[in-house]
C-alpha cells in the first residue's frame, strides 16, 4: 500500500505538482484530426482550460480559454484570418497568444501589444492534434512508429473516462488481469448470454517479468504451454512513458494512449492500424476514421462484454482516483511496484532539472521510432483473430469490415489481446 501522501504525488497532474510538472514535459493528443476547424472548441489537458482552433489561414492554435479582457471563453470567438477572435469585445489574438486588435481602444495606444494569452506549442501527426504545456524549450514530438508508417491503414477511437490516468496505466503492468477479468469474467459473462467461452483469453500464466528500458517498461510473459523462445518472451511489448501501451500482432499494430484530462478523468485514446507485412501494398486510405467508444449501456451499467469494456469497468469501478492506502499488493503485483517507481524516479529528475525519459531533443534520433512487438502474439492463429475481433475494443471499429478482406486476401494473421 501507499500512503496518502504519496498517492497525491502520484495522481495529481495539475501546474505546480510533481506529477504535473513531470507529465508537461510530454507531448499528449489533445484531439482527433475532425474535432477542431474554424468553429473553436473547449479541451482540458491536465488540469487546464484550453481553446483549441484552426485560423482561416489553416494554422493551429491552443490558448488558455479565458480571455485576458474580461475573461470570458475564447470557445465563443471567431476565427480569422490571423488568429481567433473574442466574442465579447473583440480582442483579436493570434496563434502564439500575441493581441493584435483591440476594438474600442485608443487608435494610437501600444496596449495591444503588452497583452498576450497564455499559448501553448500544437502539432498535428498521424491524424492526432498533440499539445505541449511545459516549460521551453519544447522537445520534438516523437515520431512513434504507428503514426508515421507508409502502406498503413489506421483508424482512432475514444472515451473520456471518470477516473485517475495512473489507474489505466497500472492495469498495462498486470498481466494476470487477463485470464480472470478477461478469461474467466468475460467467459462467465458468455455462459450467462448461452455463449461459448472465451478459450484463448483463459491461458494462465507461469512466468513474467518487467525491464525498464529506453522507453518505458518492457513486459515479457511465459503462459502454459509456452517456452521462453516464444516470442511473448523473447519479444513482449512496450509501456510507452509515461502514458502510452504498445501491442499488436500479425499486421494489427495498436497504441492505447491514457491522456490526462484532470485529476479524475482520462482521454482514452485507441489508436488503430493495419499494416501487411510481407504482402506489398495497400490502397491508400482517403482518411482517417474516427469513432466514439461506448462506454455505458441503456440502463447506465458499464457494457461489459467485451475485452475493454471489462477494462473500463475495472479502472473506474476503483473510483475516481484509487485509494491506494488501503490496497494490499502481492509479488503478482511486480509491474505495478516497477511503474510507481519508475514515476517516482522520473518526478526526481524533473525536479534536478533534468529531462525525464522519453523526451526527445535529437531529430536524428526522431525520423521513425521503432518500438518493440510480439508478431506471433500468444501462439495467434484463425481461432484467436475471430475471437479478438468479436471481442475487443475493435468491435466498434470502422476499419474492421474493411480489413476483413484483406486477412483473407493475404492468408491467416496473428492479431493481439492484452
Amino acid at each position: 500500500m501507499l500512503s496518502a501522501e504519496k498517492n497525491e504525488r502520484l495522481t495529481r497532474v495539475g501546474p505546480d505538482t510533481p506529477m504535473g510538472e513531470l507529465l508537461r514535459r510530454y507531448w499528449w493528443p489533445i484531439a482527433t484530426h475532425d474535432m477542431v476547424g474554424r468553429q473553436p472548441v473547449r479541451r482540458r489537458l491536465l488540469g487546464e482550460d484550453l481553446v483549441l482552433f484552426r485560423d482561416a489561414g489553416g494554422n493551429l492554435g491552443l490558448l488558455e480559454e479565458h480571455c485576458p479582457h474580461r475573461r470570458a471563453s475564447l470557445s465563443l470567438g471567431c476565427t480569422e484570418q490571423d488568429g481567433i477572435r473574442c466574442g465579447y469585445h473583440g480582442w483579436l489574438f493570434d496563434t502564439s497568444g500575441q493581441c493584435l486588435e483591440q476594438p474600442g481602444e485608443p487608435a494610437d495606444t501600444t496596449f495591444a501589444q503588452r497583452i498576450r494569452a497564455r499559448a501553448y506549442p500544437v502539432q498535428e501527426l498521424g491524424g492526432l492534434i498533440f499539445a505541449y504545456l511545459g516549460p521551453e524549450p519544447a522537445p520534438l514530438l516523437p515520431r512513434y512508429d504507428l503514426f508515421v508508417w507508409d502502406n498503413v491503414w489506421r483508424d482512432i477511437g475514444h472515451a473520456e473516462l471518470n477516473c485517475n490516468f495512473l489507474q489505466i496505466m497500472e492495469n498495462s503492468v498486470d498481466p494476470y488481469h487477463v485470464e480472470w477479468l478477461h478469461g474467466r469474467y468475460g467467459s462467465f459473462q458468455k455462459e450467462l448470454a448461452g455463449e461459448k467461452p472465451l478459450e484463448v483469453l483463459s491461458k494462465k500464466h507461469v512466468k513474467v517479468a518487467f525491464e525498464v528500458f529506453e522507453h518505458g517498461i518492457l513486459k515479457r510473459r511465459i503462459l502454459q504451454g509456452q517456452s521462453e523462445q516464444d516470442e511473448d518472451w523473447k519479444i513482449g511489448h512496450p509501456l510507452v512513458f509515461p502514458g502510452m501501451l504498445r501491442i499488436g500482432g500479425g499486421g494489427l499494430h495498436f497504441f492505447q494512449i491514457r491522456v490526462p484530462v484532470d485529476d479524475t478523468h482520462t482521454w482514452h485514446v485507441w489508436y488503430q492500424t493495419y499494416r501487411p507485412t510481407e504482402h506489398g501494398t495497400i490502397p491508400e486510405q482517403e482518411a482517417i476514421p474516427v469513432y466514439e467508444v461506448p462506454v455505458y449501456q441503456e440502463n447506465g451499467e458499464f457494457i461489459h462484454d467485451y475485452v475493454d469494456g471489462q477494462d473500463i469497468m475495472a479502472w473506474v469501478t476503483q473510483g475516481e482516483i484509487a485509494d491506494r492506502s488501503k490496497e494490499h499488493l502481492g509479488k503478482s503485483d511486480l509491474g505495478v511496484i516497477t511503474l510507481r517507481r519508475l514515476y517516482q524516479e522520473q518526478m526526481d529528475r524533473v525536479e534536478d532539472g533534468e529531462d525525464p525519459i522519453c523526451v526527445y531533443r535529437d531529430p536524428d534520433r526522431n525520423t521513425v521510432i521503432e518500438l518493440p512487438q510480439e508478431k506471433d502474439k500468444f501462439g495467434g492463429g484463425e481461432a484467436f483473430r475471430k475471437e479478438f475481433l468479436n471481442g475487443g475494443q475493435t468491435r466498434y471499429s470502422p476499419l474492421k469490415e474493411r480489413i476483413e478482406p484483406l486477412f483473407q486476401r493475404y492468408g491467416d494473421a496473428d492479431l493481439v489481446t492484452r
